[in-house]
Parts: structure tokens; sequence; C-alpha cells
């Protein structure tokens, strides 16, 4: 027999049915009644310190896990803040559901207290935007909510929830679980992509996306081992070939190895696996030309409006990256083997080479002895980070080796290390984890350190101090060389703004001080904050903002 059930309680019901049993808010006041059914359903409800940084948790933990990320916000000014992370999980097809509330249903459209038109604010990011009016039809919402969420490209849903609404009573079954759909490809599309492997002289594969799985990686690495078929990683997506792999060649982030360009702008074949191929990996859209590229590709996506939408494929495949590498395993090598073995041993040399030493720059700190450090984590530790040019240096000289242990926006939104960090602690409180940022990107989120306190959450955060926005800075260099404006940044003592907090801080600012200081932090079993004093000439592996000017001012700008 049922039971009457608020509408929050049958929410919260739902989420929990469904092995949604946590997820990261910032507590208001039109959403009391679903606290209130937390509370009561023991849901682990992570309190944040601003929903931009409860929203970058909740796709941290998408990223990690494959399962939705949760997020609550109160209306109007919470949901406008959560909006940073809805629009980093657009872009980076990661399934995450917002919750936002809403003013009760007789005071709509009278611009009541904090009201917003969410189908309006939220339309043009979200993959389904709903406003739940009848408490009895939360189980059928929340579960369309769930596998817009997951299924195909995976992406944000926001869900609004009208504070009157929740109080309702209704009898009403759970929200059944869902099941993602995996779309398998065809016999006859994996016989074709066979016969183009066999016909090709110089192929590459590049990974990208969600949709991932460790049984999906580790087929795709058994299929490259047997047709000795080089693999790249798209940007921020390393986690998905093992860095010391003798098929991989590296990744196609910001600044990428021109050996590993070289072979995707003249490789016959491209098979490209879960990816978009967006702006970033494609090199601003000029490693394969639009629409038609001069390689053979074949485009694999769960998404079929993927297929075509920039780069029209020879053979596209309306697959999940798991259901297809599932099916590559009845995929074989040609009788005679392949005639591009002996590439494949060059790619990974020149990856090995491109990574392998960390070139001085200016300032007493070096990223040489950061990295080095940084090769002492365990391999399942689990690095996140925000945007800067910082993270190129981690990007090109840390190796990735374990699916699962890494979380970055491939957006290129500022504030998501700190954010991420907690959520992975959150999720594997037995690992270690460490949050990259720059000092710009860090003080976006840098208040969830009070978070990680809070949740003993013992995560190490480095800052990288340069005392500007650098990234902008070098594309002013780039551009109006000489004239920076607007880019220089006064900053706290982060290691005294950490203790502040609650947690332990560290400052580094000569040679020989980080992996001490390192060190240290990852055994004083607190969330820890070491401050890393960089000189501002020193901004990529690549380049210092002298040389940047120089080479403007060079080309006449």
């Amino acid at each position: 027999m049922l039971l009457p059930r608020t509408g929050a309680e049958i929410l919260v019901d739902g989420l929990i049915a469904n092995g949604l049993n946590s997820g990261f808010g910032v507590p208001g006041e039109s959403y009391l009644a679903v606290l209130e059914a937390m509370r009561a359903k023991s849901f682990d409800f992570v309190v944040c310190r601003h929903e931009g940084g409860a929203s970058m948790m909740a796709d941290a933990s998408a990223k990690l896990t494959g399962k939705p990320g949760l997020c609550f916000a109160t209306r109007g000014p919470g949901a406008a803040n959560a909006m940073s992370g809805v629009h980093v999980a657009a872009q980076d097809g990661t399934p995450l559901i917002l919750f936002v509330g809403q003013v009760e249903r007789g005071f709509r459209d009278r611009e009541a207290f904090q009201e917003l038109d969410y189908r309006a604010v939220f339309g043009s990011i979200a993959k389904w935007v709903v406003e739940i009016d009848d408490a009895a039809r939360i189980p059928e919402l929340l579960s369309r909510a769930i596998r817009t969420a997951t299924q195909g490209r995976p992406g944000p849903v926001v869900i609004a929830l009208p504070e009157d609404m929740l109080i309702d009573r209704a009898e009403v079954e759970d929200a059944p679980p869902v099941v993602p759909a995996e779309t398998w490809p065809g016999l006859a599309d994996m016989a074709q992509l066979q016969k183009l492997l066999w016909a090709a002289k110089r192929p590459i594969a590049l990974v990208g996306g969600g949709r991932w799985s460790e049984a999906a990686v580790a087929r795709l690495t058994r299929f490259a081992e047997r047709f000795d078929l080089p693999v790249a990683a798209t940007f921020r997506r390393q986690m998905l070939f093992r860095a010391t792999h003798r098929c991989y060649a590296g990744d196609l982030g910001i600044g990428p190895n021109p050996k590993l360009l070289a072979r995707v702008t003249e490789a016959d074949l491209v098979l490209l696996i879960g990816g978009r191929l967006s702006e970033i990996p494609s090199q601003g859209y000029t490693a394969l030309e639009v629409p038609s590229p001069r390689q053979t590709l074949v485009h694999v996506h769960a998404d079929a409006e993927e297929l075509g939408r920039v780069y029209q494929p020879a053979l596209g495949l309306n697959a999940s990256p798991a259901a297809f590498a599932a099916s590559l395993e009845a995929v074989q090598p040609p009788p005679g083997g392949v005639a591009w073995a002996e590439e494949t041993v060059r790619a990974h040399d020149d990856y090995l080479g491109w990574s392998g030493t960390v070139p001085a720059h200016p300032g007493a700190v070096q990223m040489a002895e950061v990295m080095a450090a940084f090769a002492t984590l365990p391999e399942a530790a689990i690095v996140t980070n925000g945007a800067g040019n910082y993270s190129s240096w981690f990007h090109r000289f840390h190796r990735v080796t374990r699916y699962g242990t890494q979380a970055a926006p491939t957006s290129g939104s500022m504030g998501y290390g700190v954010p991420g960090a907690i959520a992975a602690k959150r999720l594997f409180p037995e690992r270690e984890v460490v949050a990259l940022a720059g000092d710009g990107c860090f003080l976006m989120t840098g208040q969830e350190l009070a978070t990680a306190v809070q949740y003993d959450l013992a995560i190490v955060v480095l800052v990288f101090d340069n005392g500007q926005y650098g990234t902008i800075r070098m594309h002013q260099e780039r551009e109006y060389p000489g004239r920076p404006f607007g880019t220089g940044l006064t900053n706290p003592d982060f290691a005294a703004y950490a203790r502040a907090f609650g947690a332990e801080g560290f400052s580094v600012g000569g040679a020989g001080e980080f992996a001490p200081a390192f060190a240290a932090a990852r055994a004083c079993g607190r969330p820890a904050v070491i401050h890393v004093k960089m000189d501002p000439e020193a901004i990529t592996p690549s380049t210092t903002i002298a040389k940047t000017r120089a080479e403007a001012e060079a080309a006449g700008r």
C-alpha cells in the first residue's frame, strides 16, 4: 500500500532508488522541504560556500564516476551562481542535474522574490529544463531527467522546484532505476572499419568525450596493441589511455607536440572515438578541414547529431565509447601485419622526448622541481585543475597512467581545481587528491577550503602565484605587445589564507623548497595549500612574456 509523501520526499527517495545518494549545494529557503527529506533519509549533502563551487563539484563527481552529479541551489541568485558549473557540464559532455528552488506556483509571473524563468535562463545551455508543478509527476520527470543527462552526449539538466509543490502530498511509486541505453555499432559498420584500417598507411586514433569506463579503456588498449595503432588523447582527456603504453602518442591540448600535430594532419585515417574534436584539440579547426577532412575520418559518438555536425565523416558510427570498445574485440589486423608499426614506436618516442625534460625558465622556483616531486604521487592519485597556463606544465610533463584520475574542464573554466578536488576526496577518501590552481583561478572558488575543512577532506592545493591573469597577459602581449592592462593582481599570502580556514599553509619561493613542502602537505592529514611564488615571466614551457612580446613586435603588431 502506497503512503502519501511530500514532493520533497518523493524526490529524495527517487534519487536514492537510482543510486544517487549524494550531492553538493548551498541551502536556501526555497527548498527547505528537500533539506528536511535529505536529513530524514541520511542523504549525503555536502554544504558548500558558493553555488559555482557546488556545481563544479557535481561536474567533477560525474567525470570520476559516470553517474549524474547532483547540485542543489536556491532560486534566483543561487541558480545564477550555479550556471558556471552547468556550462562546464554542457561543453564537456558531463551528466549533471541542477535542482533549483522556485517561487510558489501562485506567485509566478509577478517577478516575485528571486523569481527566474529557468527555461529562458538555462535553455541554451542545458539539455533539458523542466519545472515540476505536480508532485505526483516527480518520478516520471526525474526518470526522464536522469536518462536525458546520461544518454547520447551527456550533459546538464535543470529541474525547477516550486516551493509549495515540495510540500504537496501524493501517493506514487519511486522513480524506477534508470539504466542509460548503450548505442551499439552494427556489424556492417565494424566490417567497414576493419576494411578502412587494412587499407590505411598512416592511421591514428584520437580519444575524448564521455561515456567511457575502465573496462572500455582496457578494451581500447587491447585493440591498439593488436593493430600497433598510435593513440592520442584530446584536451584534458589523458586518463583515457595510459601514457606509458607503447602506443601512446601524446595529447592534443594547448601547445601540443608539433610532431603529434603533424601526425594528425598527415594521417590518411583518423579514428575519432567519443570526442568532438572541438576548437582546442583541433587547434582552431585546422587539424582537419571543415567540413570535409582530407583524412579518411571515422567518427564514433554516442549522439547521432554530433556525426557530421562539424566534420563530415567517411564512416560515422553512432555508438557510445563503451559499446564501441566492446565491439572492437572482433576487429582483427590484416594477416600480414600492419604497415605503420615502426611509426607507432616513433610516435611514442616523440611523446617521451616531448614530456621528458622540463625546460628552465625565469625565477627561483623551477617547474622541473615541481614536476619531479609530482612524479612521486601514487598511480591512483587524482589530479584536478582549472584554467590557466600553469596547467600546461602538468598536461605536458605529468604522465597519467590510470582511468578515473583526472578532472578538469575542457571548457577552460577558471576556479575548477579546488571544487573538483573536494568532490574527488569526498568520493574516494582513501586516495590522494591534488588540485592545481593559478592565483586568479584559486580566488574564484578558494573559499571552498572551508568546505574541505568542514568535512575533513585532506586535499593538497598548489597555488601558482605570478601576480597576474597570466594567460590573458600572454594573449595581450601577442596582440598588443608592451601594453598590458587589466591583468595585474595584488594577492594575499595564500599560506596564511589557508591557515585562517583551519587548513595547513606552506610557502615556496626559492630553489629546493617545493619538494619538502609537498611532502609535508601530503603527510599532514588535513587540507593544505602550497603557495608557489612564480616569476611573472614564466608563462608556459614554450614561452615567456618577453619572448611573446618580441615575437609580436617582430610581426609588426
